[in-house]
């Protein structure tokens, strides 16, 4: 399962950001029926990775964390990126104050860290295959 939360309530039921909406439209995916909710600590019982987009997300997400083994599920989604990795620049800039290019900024970030993280889990999945 892959869900979408935030770690407050501010736009619980509504819809993406137009911005967001037109950028994702631009790159072929469809944003348009995404409703924000709030993360809530019995995601984590459903949840093999819980990915954020930042530092201050992280802490949020790890102290709802009722369980050692829940926290130690939280990550830095651009922890999957090896580009990001290696400049040292793991959180996801947030394009809400921005432009345009903020939002494909941010876009082309989040979809590097997808790459790796869908590399990282078919090499485990091989991994156990193999076994």
């Amino acid at each position: 399962m892959v869900t979408s939360s935030g770690t407050g309530g501010w736009h619980v039921g509504d819809g993406a950001d137009p911005r967001t909406v037109a950028v994702l439209g631009r790159h072929g995916y469809d944003g348009s029926a995404h409703v924000a909710s709030q993360f809530d600590a019995s995601n984590f019982a459903d949840l093999d990775l819980v990915l954020a987009a930042d530092r201050g997300h992280v802490r949020e997400l790890r102290r709802l964390a009722r369980r050692p083994e829940d926290a130690a599920k939280v990550r830095l989604l651009r922890e999957f990126d090896p580009a990001a990795v290696t400049a040292g620049t793991l959180e996801v800039d947030d394009p809400w104050y921005g432009g345009t290019a903020d939002f494909e900024r941010c876009l082309a970030e989040v979809e590097a860290a997808c790459h790796g993280l869908i590399d990282q889990l078919s090499d485990a999945s091989g991994r156990a295959l193999a076994r």
